[in-house]
C-alpha cells in the first residue's frame, strides 16, 4: 500500500484521536483552507491537459461508450439493483441510521467519475492505448461535475441532508469546471510549468485531499456519527468493495471480448472503466451535503475502494506488462 495511502488512513485516525482543529469554523479555518485548495488541485490539472494528446484519442468511439458506461451506468445500476431489492436505504431519512449511510456513500462511490492519474499511470504500466486512457479519464472527470449529482437526487435533496441541485450544479461548476477551464486556457503558455513541478504538484494534490478527507472526518467524529461502526462492519464493508470491483472488472472484460478489441483497448476499458475518482468523491461529498458531519460517513466506501483499486490494479497491470508483446 503506499504512502497516500496510508497518510489518508492516518488522517482518519487523527480525527477520530483529536477532531476540534478539523471541525471548527471560520474565514481561515482548516476546512476554507481545503475548500480553496479544491480549485487549485483543477487549475493545475487543467494546466496539465494537453489538447493535442486529448484529440489523438478521441476517434475509437466504441471504446468510449464502453468506458464511459461502466462509469456511469454499470457502476450505479448493480449498486441501485442491489439497493432496491434489500431496502439497504430508507429514502425518507438515508442517514438515520449508520448502516444506511454506508449504503448511500456506497451508491455515491458508484455515481462517481473515473480516477485520473492512477488510470493513465496504470494503462501506462500495462502497456495500453496511453492517448485513449487520457481522452476517457479527462471525459469522465468533466461530466461527472453533473453526472454525479442527478444520480445522486435519487436520494438527497434538501429534505434529507443534501443541497439544492441548482447550488450543487453552481459550486461544481465554480470550483471544478471555471479552474479546469482557466488551467486549459493557460496549457499552452504555462503547460511547461505543469511538466517540470509534476512531482510538486502531485504532492500538494494529495496533500489537500488528505487535509478534505481529515476535515471531513473530524466533523463526524466530533458529532459521533460513527459510534457503532464495527471491525466485522469495515471488513464486510471493504469486501463488498472488492466484490463490486471484480463484478465491474467482469462485465468490462466480457464487453471488450465480445467487441474484439485489441489488447491495447482492452486494458484502457479495463483500467478507466472500473475505476473510481477519490478526488471528485471528497470534493462532491462537500458539495452534495448541506451538513458536514455527514461527509465522514459519505466518502468512507469511496476510500475503502480507492485503497483497494491501487492495491489490484497494481497487480493486474504488472502482469499485464509481463505478458505483452515484445516491442
Amino acid at each position: 500500500m503506499n504512502k497516500f495511502v496510508l497518510s489518508l488512513f492516518a488522517a482518519v485516525f487523527l480525527a477520530w484521536l483529536y477532531p476540534p482543529p478539523g471541525a471548527a469554523g471560520g474565514t481561515f479555518s482548516l476546512s476554507s483552507l481545503a475548500h480553496w485548495g479544491i480549485s487549485a488541485i483543477f487549475f493545475f490539472y487543467g494546466l496539465r491537459l494537453d489538447g493535442k494528446r486529448i484529440r489523438s484519442g478521441l476517434a475509437n468511439m466504441r471504446l468510449h461508450i464502453v468506458t464511459q458506461s461502466a462509469t456511469f451506468l454499470v457502476f450505479p445500476l448493480l449498486v441501485l439493483g442491489v439497493v432496491r431489492l434489500t431496502g439497504r436505504i430508507d429514502p425518507a431519512d438515508p442517514f438515520g441510521s449508520l448502516a444506511s449511510g454506508l449504503w448511500l456513500g456506497t451508491f455515491f462511490l458508484a455515481a462517481l467519475p473515473s480516477t485520473v492519474s492512477s488510470s493513465v499511470v496504470m494503462t501506462n504500466l500495462a502497456r495500453g492505448n496511453v492517448p485513449a486512457a487520457i481522452f476517457n479519464a479527462s471525459l469522465s472527470s468533466l461530466a461527472g461535475v453533473f453526472i454525479t449529482p442527478i444520480w445522486m437526487r435519487l436520494y438527497l435533496n434538501a429534505e434529507t441532508g443534501g443541497s439544492e441541485l441548482g447550488q450543487t450544479l453552481f459550486s461544481l461548476v465554480c470550483q471544478v469546471l471555471l479552474p479546469v477551464a482557466l488551467g486549459i486556457a493557460l496549457n499552452r503558455k504555462l503547460g511547461w510549468f505543469s511538466v517540470k513541478y509534476d512531482n510538486a504538484l502531485r504532492l500538494f494534490d494529495q496533500t489537500v485531499i488528505i487535509l478534505i478527507v481529515y476535515t471531513s472526518f473530524c466533523h463526524s467524529f466530533a458529532e459521533k456519527m460513527f459510534d457503532g461502526l464495527s471491525l466485522t462492519a469495515l471488513l464486510a464493508l471493504s469486501a463488498a468493495m472488492v466484490l463490486l470491483f471484480f463484478t465491474v472488472y467482469g462485465i468490462v472484460a466480457l464487453t471488450a471480448h465480445l467487441l474484439s478489441f485489441n489488447r491495447e483497448d482492452r486494458i484502457t476499458a479495463l483500467y478507466c472503466g472500473s475505476k473510481k475518482s477519490l478526488v471528485h468523491g471528497t470534493v462532491m461529498s462537500a458539495v452534495l451535503l448541506a451538513d458536514p458531519k455527514l461527509a465522514g460517513i459519505l466518502i468512507l466506501p469511496t476510500m475503502i475502494y480507492h485503497a483497494l483499486q491501487l492495491l489490484i490494479v497494481g497487480i493486474l497491470a504488472e502482469r499485464e506488462r509481463k505478458s505483452a508483446p515484445a516491442e
